[in-house]
């Protein structure tokens, strides 16, 4: 079992490495540094051609090379240039090759610091992958030798994602880390009309809050309950004006994980991410891990066990 971390040839990233080392140092597996180079088809013998492809494997490598530098020494890691005819499909047959259990990608170099940022090729592996999506910030970074020390699981009231909260009990308790469900919404402001104030919509936000907490806590209940349990448990809501200001309600620690489910209305094996999860996605300030519904369900069924 490993962590395949997808890098891009030609443009150097420490943050896709470091969270790719974290989880593996986490979670006991292998690392996987992986970049994917075109593929000439049909086979071309001309001169430029091949020039291009050994120049695209040339960059593959210092890259490499300098992911391999920025490693702690303490996972096992092995490092790949694999040619594919896009870079989707080039890590869609490296999990296969690999046994690889989660995916790890940058974010785009176009978003904003310390921020994730949801590029066309982390997009497409969104919604097609059949195992979990984790992205780093851009600008990530963390201490060598460091491990996750708590999971904030995304909840959002439905089945599925009881079942990711339940899923990640289990990862965190294996990881002697802990466990914090969160719950976010944007709740703009009521226009100002006759008679009617600026609080108008407070009622509705905390009768959404209140359902919250009170699911979450049926939730830790269950939790607690588990063969083996997280060191602690909490539950936060976080509304906001904007989805970024929402994240922003509820404090971040330094070694946070933000795990969501896809949607329900994608495919059973497959992350499918909805609109939802999407925005919580792209402004969460921390790595992200996105689980595809039937692994979720696996992973909760496993933690049940123990």
């Amino acid at each position: 079992m490993t962590v395949l971390v997808g890098v891009s040839p030609g443009h150097r990233s420490a943050a896709v490495v470091q969270y790719g080392e974290l989880l593996a140092r986490s979670l006991g597996m292998d690392l996987v540094i992986a970049a994917v180079t075109p593929r000439s088809w049909p086979p071309s013998a001309r001169p430029v051609d091949t020039e291009w492809l050994e120049y695209a494997d040339a960059s593959a490598n210092v890259v490499l090379d300098h992911a391999a530098a920025m490693l702690a020494g303490d996972v096992k890691a092995t490092f790949v240039v694999h040619e594919a005819s896009s870079a989707r499909r080039g890590i869609l047959e490296l999990v296969d090759q690999h046994d690889a259990r989660i995916i790890v990608l940058g974010s785009s170099t176009a978003g904003q610091i310390g921020r994730v940022s949801v590029g066309s090729e982390a997009d497409a592996l969104l919604h097609a992958s059949p195992v979990p999506v984790a992205i780093a910030p851009r600008g990530y970074r963390v201490g060598k030798g460091a491990r996750i020390t708590r999971i904030t699981a995304g909840y959002s009231g439905s089945e599925s994602s009881a079942d990711l909260v339940i899923a990640a009990a289990g990862i965190a308790a294996a990881g002697d880390g802990s466990l914090r469900l969160a719950s976010f919404a944007v709740l703009p402001p009521a226009p100002m009309t006759a008679g009617v104030g600026a609080n108008a919509e407070d009622p509705i936000r905390e009768e959404w809050a209140r359902r919250m907490r009170e699911d979450a806590a049926e939730l830790l209940r269950e939790v607690a309950e588990l063969p083996h349990t997280p060191v602690s448990t909490d539950a936060v809501v976080g509304t906001g004006e904007s989805w970024s200001a929402a994240m922003d309600d509820v404090e971040w620690e330094a070694n946070d994980v933000l795990v969501v489910g896809s949607s329900s209305l994608g495919p059973l094996a497959r992350v499918f991410i909805g609109s939802h999860a999407a925005k919580v996605v792209r402004h969460s300030p921390v790595p992200v891990v996105v689980v595809p519904r039937g692994r979720a369900e696996v992973l909760a069924a496993r933690a049940e066990i123990g």
